[in-house]
């Protein structure tokens, strides 16, 4: 028995239109459009509940006023101490100078401290160099030896008696081979400068020479008085000890303001018959 012929071709038409609907495309997805940024939102105050300050009878506070209640040691807002200690009164200066190793508080006189002590000593110090002649040597002494040296020369050169061809100005003509002849002991030979000028030492060179050979060839002061005329006319006297070898030999003298110089010869050594005393050379320093 067959079936009506409409019946079957709708149910074929109607199977194939659900095919092509089941077989349709899916939409394509929508575009992604561009978003603007987001503008920052502040974040809104949170409003807490303020605490009703409680009711406390009690001492206030030094610091900030708040009331505490009996037997607290801080306060209870600011936690300043309730019952501070007493600082002690700054001693007074003149009981933080002596003794000197006294412990001082702050604000107790330490810069005072400071400036008695340096004042003290800086008296002292001017007391001693410029009062006392003792302090006054000490301090000449210490620039001699921290000062350069420079040679003088004298502008005159007299002796109270020469041998013949052994004048007195061969002692400062810088060669050690010729002397000053004296004929005997307590002979004299002065020197005069141009100037005032501190004597810091003297080099002498005894005898006829320099040279081994020729140094016993005359006789030789062992001993030379040395006297030293200043600019205000005041004199210095000295004795200079030699030892018996050629060769020059440094004698440190310290005089300041010095005009005149003059060495006398004693204590003769190898003054024999036919022989006089020599001295070779004689040169004077002064401080730079």
């Amino acid at each position: 028995m067959h079936g009506h012929p409409d019946t079957e071709g709708g149910a074929d038409r109607g199977g194939l239109r659900n095919t092509q609907r089941l077989a349709a495309p899916a939409p394509e997805p929508d575009a992604v459009l561009p978003v603007r940024p987001g503008k920052p939102v502040a974040p809104r105050p949170v409003v807490r509940p303020v605490e009703a300050p409680d009711e406390v009878a009690g001492t206030p506070c030094p610091a900030c006023g708040t009331p505490n209640p009996p037997g607290r040691r801080f306060c209870r807002r600011c936690a300043a101490p309730l019952k501070p200690e007493a600082k002690p009164a700054p001693l007074p200066w003149w009981r933080t100078v002596w003794p000197l190793r006294r412990r001082v508080r702050a604000s107790s006189g330490r810069g005072v401290r400071f400036l008695v002590i340096l004042a003290v000593l800086v008296a002292l110090c001017a007391a001693g160099l410029f009062l006392l002649p003792a302090g006054r040597a000490l301090f000449e002494d210490t620039r001699d030896k921290l000062s350069k040296t420079k040679p003088v020369t004298p502008v005159s050169i007299r002796a109270s008696a020469e041998v013949p061809g052994h004048p007195a100005k061969n002692t400062t003509d810088g060669v050690s081979n010729h002397y000053w002849g004296a004929p005997a002991a307590g002979a004299s030979v002065t020197y005069t400068f141009q100037e005032p000028f501190r004597l810091v030492d003297m080099i002498i060179t005894n005898g006829a020479s320099k040279s081994p050979e020729a140094y016993a060839d005359q006789g030789r002061a062992l001993r030379m008085d040395l006297e030293v005329t200043t600019r205000d006319g005041e004199r210095h006297h000295k004795q200079l000890s030699l030892s018996d070898k050629p060769g020059p030999q440094t004698i440190p003298t310290a005089f300041s303001d010095v005009t005149t110089i003059r060495l006398s010869l004693n204590s003769p050594a190898g003054l024999d018959r036919g022989h006089h005393l020599a001295l070779a050379e004689v040169e004077f320093f002064a401080r730079s």
